[in-house]
């Protein structure tokens, strides 16, 4: 079965048509013209290596490489063999804190890039190293809200990574245990596939033992890996109407990475923890999960076609030396030939 794989580009063929169209104003144009000097037989006489049928042979291989050209664009495909692929990989949540505090600065530097667009860097980064993977996404705050579930689709991750915003939670807070539990509950109920939960945060934990929540999904066999963002200088947090978050008596809040709490809730899940202003963090945690064994997680059948482009590039290539070689006058030793007409003049 013959098909293409992008047949929109067909339509440019409809270009044909206008460029035979254009190709025969310009012959009338040029017979006008030499009209002007006197009749066109004897003019012909006065141009005796002007061959009057080139013009259209060059027409011809122009006409057949654009179709060539655009044949190659719609890439031609011929057979429909079935195939299937098994993926590889593990199954991953990740629950990323979307409180207040995420407002503050990621850095010393309380203009500085904020830490909720640091901890979407870093997704983003993992999502793209994911391949095979099946991610699951989680935002929490005084509660954990389910963003995504499991999917092996990384694009649909990626754009429910753009929706997230510190305005999604309700509830104001930073119950990091309620966001594991929940991750747990996430997973497929196989016991083959290795997973992972991996929590992006500022350590700021005020609403439960989130440090029971990661041993109890040790025990599961589920693994929970800790990536702090923040400062440990601490931060003011930004209002959205402007300025800064104050407490009761007027004085800016300031916000602090909790590292300590961190590393115990990694080392209870039997993770490690990795600071996100490092410049290696995404290659340390890269690293710490790709040592987690890869199982089967899905078999993906699709059908297999044979791309036909190159028998189509190699016509093109073709024609185009021998729109390179056509000379627009008479070959003289075509002269001994009588082709088209009683003598050899028009040759």
């Amino acid at each position: 079965m013959f098909g293409f794989a992008n047949p929109q580009y067909l339509y440019l063929l409809l270009l044909l048509p206008a460029i035979v169209a254009l190709f025969w104003l310009s012959r009338r144009k040029r017979q006008r013209q030499l009209a002007r000097f006197g009749r066109p037989e004897v003019v012909q006489e006065l141009m005796p290596d002007v061959s009057a049928y080139k013009p259209w042979v060059r027409l011809t291989l122009e006409l057949l490489l654009v179709t060539l050209v655009v044949v190659m664009l719609a890439r031609p495909r011929a057979g429909a063999a079935p195939t299937s692929t098994t993926i590889h990989g593990i199954e991953m949540m990740v629950a990323i804190d979307i409180s207040n505090s995420m407002n503050a600065s990621s850095t010393d530097n309380p203009q500085d890039v904020s830490r909720l667009q640091r901890a979407k860097m870093i997704l983003e980064k993992i999502i793209a190293r994911s391949h095979g993977d099946k991610v699951g996404l989680i935002a929490f705050a005084g509660n954990a809200y389910m963003q995504m579930p499991m999917t092996s689709d990384a694009s649909s991750a990626k754009l429910f990574l753009n929706g997230i915003s510190t305005s999604l939670a309700p509830t104001q807070g930073t119950a990091i245990g309620t966001a594991i539990d929940m991750a747990c509950e996430s997973f497929s109920q196989s016991k083959k596939s290795q997973k992972a939960i991996i929590v992006i945060t500022d350590g700021e934990n005020f609403e439960d033992d989130a440090v029971g929540a990661a041993q109890r999904a040790q025990k599961n066999g589920i693994q929970v890996y800790v990536v702090g963002v923040g400062s440990a200088n601490g931060a003011p947090i930004p209002m959205p109407e402007g300025g800064y978050l104050t407490d009761d008596s007027g004085q800016p809040v300031t916000t602090y990475l909790n590292e300590q709490m961190a590393q115990q809730i990694a080392d209870a899940g039997d993770g490690i923890y990795v600071n996100g202003s490092a410049n290696d963090a995404v290659e340390t945690l890269n690293d710490a999960l790709d040592k987690l064994a890869k199982t089967d997680l899905a078999s993906v059948a699709y059908s297999q076609h044979d791309e036909q482009f190159p028998v189509f590039a190699w016509m093109a290539v073709l024609v185009l030396l021998a729109l390179m070689i056509l000379l627009e006058r008479k070959n003289p030793w075509l002269n001994q030939f009588n082709f088209f007409t009683k003598n050899n003049e028009n040759a």
